[in-house]
């Protein structure tokens, strides 16, 4: 398997403690972690294969970190790339836009030519809308720490089994 880049804010608890889970599911040193608070563009060129890690803030919007660095990657043609977006949502809390950055993410790569892998089917979740619903599907890996954190680690299994396959 090529090497993969997983992109996330160190800065962000929830979601670090996941990519954490998630490193730790793949074996050697196949999957480098990369701090998207300190990231430039060209470390994302240095990747085919990429994991981003991101948490849906207030009424669905991204974090600052990344809605500052998307303008930055606007230029870059991800054509060649394999992207799998993994995020945390509260369903009870928002739950009519549960997860939406997970789909404002793989909009934006997939705009930009990626193929987006990791899809994953809505049952089991209970939300009234989401950005990250397309084709019946979410985009990526929805987490619900809150009300589902029970779930997390058999979800994260199962996600990661499907993404060594499709990231080879």
């Amino acid at each position: 398997m090529k090497k993969v880049g997983l992109f996330y804010s160190f800065n962000s608890r929830k979601t670090a403690k996941i990519a954490g889970i998630i490193h730790n599911s793949f074996s050697g040193d196949e999957v480098q972690l990369v701090n998207v608070d300190e990231v430039k563009k060209e470390h994302f060129l240095e990747f085919e294969n990429l994991i981003i890690g991101v948490p849906t803030w207030f009424d669905g919007e991204l974090p600052n970190y990344w809605d500052e660095l998307l303008p930055a990657l606007e230029e870059i043609d991800f054509s060649n790339k394999k992207i799998a977006v993994f995020g945390l949502g509260d369903q009870k809390g928002y739950p009519e836009n549960f997860c939406d950055a997970i789909g404002i993410m793989a909009n934006f790569f997939e705009e930009k030519g990626a193929t987006i892998i990791g899809q994953i089917p809505v049952e089991g979740y209970a939300f009234e809308g989401s950005k990250a619903v397309k084709n019946g599907k979410f985009m990526g890996l929805p987490l619900d720490q809150e009300n589902q954190s029970r779930l997390t680690n058999g979800r994260i299994e199962n996600w990661v089994a499907n993404l060594k396959n499709d990231f080879n």
